[in-house]
């Protein structure tokens, strides 16, 4: 089946038998973007849904755990970190041909563009960026103990299992030779900081786009896309959000290099560090530039795995072989800042 339908004749019944409160004729619209789980907007009896599949197909090994981002949301119901309401998360592959669950529908804004062109003015430019960073430092100040998270990831060095297993997704996935992902498949390794035991829940994939915005306000009202969620460490994350900042912004990188950020109210990158070490209690950041250099190399590899599912043909995007193209250059990003 495409990912860009749902059997809606057979998800309509089962919905009709599960999901309190559903009821009436059934429509589905699929979302624009997104390169991994399709997801859709159901209507149905005058009420809206979001429903996250499983891609059909063939799928590496530990991709596209919608039911580890079902768990998650459920988790964080009645924490600081907004996320929408987890109604159903339905195991049965015959259904619609995966996995999927189903959850709130939400009214609110995404932004695309770091550089907040459709924000009126600076001052809410300044607070949207401002919420993030205390959203984010929210999320990291979870006590996943209490959550029922504290078996959500694996023991030990987190960005030594992240090396070892992205470099393992992205052999699975390789389509040609870059000697920029060899470098830093090599380097990473060699220069891995001490586990300083540093645990709570990360998001994986913290970023702007993947932030739902109130309407009218500079607040956050859900946090989205946890499939790469995991109990790892913090500074993966801002990391992560920090790196995508160093990108240009074209040719699909959606970056700030070359942005007088001033000029729009937005953040040094060293201005936005402090504010999170502020909120979590950290005193500084040792060994920042070795986590930018894993987030590039993690996200290259993850692109490559868009590339490998759109030359397949299961992609969730019609974007995806684009996306696909942004494996060299991040990883030469990456490997740029080696020897900084």
């Amino acid at each position: 089946m495409s990912t860009q339908t749902l059997d809606t004749e057979r998800l309509a019944p089962y919905l009709a038998e599960h999901l309190p409160g559903f009821s009436g004729d059934l429509t589905a619209e699929k979302f624009a973007g997104g390169q991994s789980n399709p997801t859709f907007r159901l209507s149905a009896g005058g009420r809206q849904y979001v429903l996250r599949r499983k891609p059909p197909g063939e799928l590496l090994a530990s991709a596209h755990a919608v039911d580890r981002e079902f768990r998650v949301l459920r988790a964080l119901a009645d924490t600081d970190v907004p996320v929408p309401e987890a109604y159903l998360l339905c195991e049965d592959e015959r259904i619609i041909g995966s996995m999927f669950y189903v959850m709130e529908y939400l009214e609110g804004r995404v932004f695309w563009d770091p550089t907040l062109p459709e924000v009126a003015d600076n001052a809410e430019r300044t607070a949207i960026y401002d919420e993030m960073n205390r959203v984010l430092a929210a999320l990291h100040n979870v006590d996943v103990d209490a959550a029922g998270l504290a078996d959500f990831g694996r023991p030990g060095n987190y960005f030594e299992r992240q090396v070892g297993r992205w470099t393992k997704q992205y052999r699975a996935s390789e389509t040609e030779h870059s000697e920029a992902m060899e470098t830093l498949i090599a380097w990473l390794p060699a220069n891995m900081p001490p586990d300083d035991g540093a645990v709570s829940l990360v998001h994986g994939d913290y970023r702007l786009d993947n932030l739902m915005f109130h309407p009218t306000e500079p607040r956050i009202i859900a946090v989205l896309d946890w499939e790469l969620s995991t109990l790892g460490h913090p500074l993966a994350d801002l990391a992560y959000q920090v790196m995508a900042w160093q990108l240009p912004g074209d040719a699909g990188l959606r970056g700030l290099a070359g942005v007088d950020r001033a000029s729009l109210g937005l953040p040094s990158d060293d201005a936005y560090v402090a504010d999170y070490c502020r909120r979590t209690g950290r005193d500084g950041i040792d060994h920042w530039n070795f986590y930018l250099v894993f987030c590039f190399f993690r996200l290259a590899a993850i692109l490559q795995g868009v590339k490998k599912r759109a030359l397949q043909g299961n992609a969730s995007s019609a974007e995806a072989e684009a996306k696909g193209a942004l494996v060299e250059p991040l990883a030469r990003h990456g490997v740029a800042l080696i020897d900084r």
